[in-house]
């Protein structure tokens, strides 16, 4: 495992004492939850752009069937 070295302020440094005494858990578990919720946030994000980019990129497209066409398909292969 790699060491990396953070700075805080006194007063997140007290406050993270405080947490770590209130969960029971040590401050270098609660700063890992912290990192992999912020991945994981940010990997949401990722995402979202990817998926915003890609909207609509098939729309000047002449081959695909029309989408009510197919949601109607769809529908009647449930009511089946």
């Amino acid at each position: 495992m790699t060491t990396a070295y953070i700075e805080l302020s006194d007063q997140e440094t007290q406050a993270l004492e405080r947490l770590a005494q209130q969960t029971g858990k040590t401050q270098t578990e609660l700063l890992h939850e912290a990192v992999a919720e912020l991945l994981a946030h940010v990997d949401i994000s990722d995402r979202l752009d990817l998926l915003q980019q890609a909207c609509g990129i098939w729309r000047h497209r002449e081959d695909l069937p029309d989408v009510r066409t197919l949601r109607s398909e769809f529908n009647r292969s449930f009511q089946e």
